[in-house]
């Protein structure tokens, strides 16, 4: 069966913009038509199922949650490389380095990568601050990793990479990962400890507590349309601890939810609230 044999009308279409903005805050536009086709069609085969109108009704009707977590990680996009936004990381050594100066050896240091994709965010965040600071073993540091596709999320948990993934980085950089001679790499054990991935809807309940020193959420508001984005930013201006920092996409900016926060850099962020609070 060819993948051109399945048709797409508007009103499927609108049907399947309807159900990934419901269920994942994810606004699709008309120019995602073919990736829809391309990305669902395979699902239709697989089911057995004659069209789009057939598959909506199964997911409606009597699809598993697999079938509907299956739904959504088809339709979520997944670009991401190590070291991404460079001035980001260099920030966050800075400001990493003087949470460890005004705090006490061993306290609680939390970083939250919020739609991590494949890993590659929090695995370059958990390298680059282990070379910067060796002693950070010894303080509670974690980095929660979160995604709404299932699928992107366990293929993170193993660490493993081709190596194509050093091109265009530093020798410096390169020689923190692990070669295994079959042209893949490894995240280094000390660097995978440090990274909890979680499947994690944004739009959903956030179960984690924080507070965080500092959010990344990179590239992901630009699959929501302003309202979702909005909320999404004032949720994570109550989850930053007071010192912490918000970092964003190139292409993003907080709209509606950035009454809250001051720019402090390019695309990197500061509540307003918070400053106020710890001044006060």
């Amino acid at each position: 069966m060819e993948q051109g044999e399945f048709s797409l009308s508007e009103r499927e279409f609108g049907r399947i913009k309807a159900r990934v903005y419901s269920v994942a805050g994810i606004a699709l536009s008309d120019a995602k038509r073919t990736l829809v086709v391309s990305r669902l069609s395979k699902i239709l085969r697989a089911l057995g199922l004659p069209s789009f109108d057939a598959y909506l009704d199964y997911l409606d009707r009597g699809g598993s949650a697999k079938d509907g977590q299956d739904f959504v990680n088809a339709l979520t996009t997944n670009l991401t490389r190590f070291y991404r936004e460079d001035h980001h990381f260099e920030h966050l050594r800075a400001h990493v380095g003087a949470l460890m100066t005004e705090r006490p050896r061993g306290s609680r240091l939390r970083i939250w990568s919020a739609g991590c994709s494949t890993g590659q965010e929090p695995y370059t965040i958990a390298l680059d601050l282990l070379a910067a600071f060796p002693d950070l073993r010894r303080w509670d540091f974690k980095i929660l990793a979160t995604d709404i596709d299932t699928a992107v999320i366990a293929k993170a948990g193993q660490g493993l990479y081709p190596e194509s993934e050093l091109t265009g980085l530093a020798p410096e950089r390169a020689r923190l990962f692990e070669k295994n001679g079959d042209g893949t790499i490894r995240i280094p054990a000390a660097a995978r400890e440090l990274v909890s991935f979680k499947p994690l809807n944004l739009i959903g309940p956030w179960p984690m507590k924080g507070p965080f020193d500092a959010i990344f959420c990179r590239n992901v508001a630009i699959y929501f349309d302003k309202p979702t984005q909005g909320e999404m930013f004032g949720r994570f201006s109550k989850m930053l601890a007071p010192e912490g920092f918000l970092y964003i996409g190139h292409s993003e900016n907080l709209g509606s939810g950035g009454e809250g926060f001051r720019l402090v850099g390019k695309t990197i962020y500061q509540s307003r609230e918070k400053l106020s609070r710890r001044a006060a």
